[in-house]
């Protein structure tokens, strides 16, 4: 069975969509129209903007969105997945490319959690940090254990898990950590506290937001970043999503369950290869391949 995945934040690159846009008149009819919905050309930094510029939320998080789900529409009748799943904004691209959303009410959502998160981490500065090497149990324990607001967010891999929460709470939990035998315990470049409960406001502004647009039936189940589970439902699908916000992201248990479930080839659909690398760390047996174009 064939799984498709789509990346999050932090897979962004200038240049990126570039190709696309030059080679495909579909490609560039949805940039185009993209430019329109979001009120500002995200191309021009997409294809030709610096770093600085790609880095921020509201950028970022619509361009990985835009490169995901525009490469998913151009690969055509080769695009057939048996089950999806996204990590973190890519939850959104999934989402698009099973049918669930269109386009248009995918990226004003997308356009939609970008803001709100900003608003949220200037509301309360947070961060996160990546945990090396050291069981997730422990990693849980510690985060319990530290004074302050700091829990475990992303669970990438084995031996690889990002904590969020306090500025503060983050620094004092990594010492912890190390002190128990972590090989790396780094804060992260990031701009917040995402997936903690630091992330409260911009779930309550997105909420309204996601239950106000129309969800599908979707045309494949979607493993949530929330249960790591197969879910079909669009109510179910609706939850799932505003939690996610304050939620840790599941990522090792979601490909272990698409592996259990049948998922016996991966294939990523978005801008670089960091959830092929993930796959293969999790489930070595598996094919973890980026989409490619006929």
């Amino acid at each position: 069975m064939k799984a498709y995945i789509f990346p999050g934040q932090g897979a962004q690159f200038v240049g990126m969509g570039l190709d696309l846009y030059e080679n495909y008149p579909k490609a560039q009819e949805l940039f185009e129209q993209a430019n329109e919905i979001l009120g500002f050309a995200i191309t021009d930094t997409m294809f030709e903007g610096t770093n600085d510029d790609l880095k921020q939320t509201k950028v970022t998080q619509p361009a990985i969105f835009l490169h995901s789900v525009i490469l998913s529409k151009i690969m055509g009748e080769h695009f057939k997945p048996d089950m999806v799943a996204g990590h973190s904004l890519g939850e959104f691209s999934a989402l698009v490319a099973n049918g669930v959303l269109n386009f248009e009410d995918g990226l004003r959502l997308v356009s939609k959690r970008a803001t709100a998160m900003q608003k949220a981490c200037e509301l309360q500065p947070g961060t996160m940090a990546a945990v090396l090497r050291l069981e997730d149990e422990v990693v849980e324990k510690i985060c319990k254990e530290t004074p302050g607001i700091v829990v475990a967010a992303n669970y990438n891999c084995p031996g690889q898990l990002v904590i969020s929460g306090e500025v503060e709470a983050i620094n004092d939990a990594c010492e912890r950590l190390k002190a128990a035998g972590a090989r790396r315990a780094m804060v992260l470049p990031v701009g917040g506290a995402f997936h903690s409960p630091l992330m409260q406001p911009a779930e309550e502004e997105l909420a309204s937001a996601i239950k106000a647009t129309n969800f599908a039936t979707p045309k494949c189940p979607i493993y949530q970043n929330v249960t790591a589970s197969a879910v079909n439902n669009a109510d179910e699908i609706k939850r799932n999503l505003i939690a996610q916000l304050t939620a840790p992201v599941k990522w090792t248990q979601s490909v272990r369950n698409m592996v259990k479930d049948g998922a016996t080839q991966f294939t990523e659909v978005g801008p670089g290869k960091v959830l092929q690398g993930l796959v293969n760390k999790i489930e070595p047996t598996v094919e973890a391949t980026s989409a490619e174009l006929s």
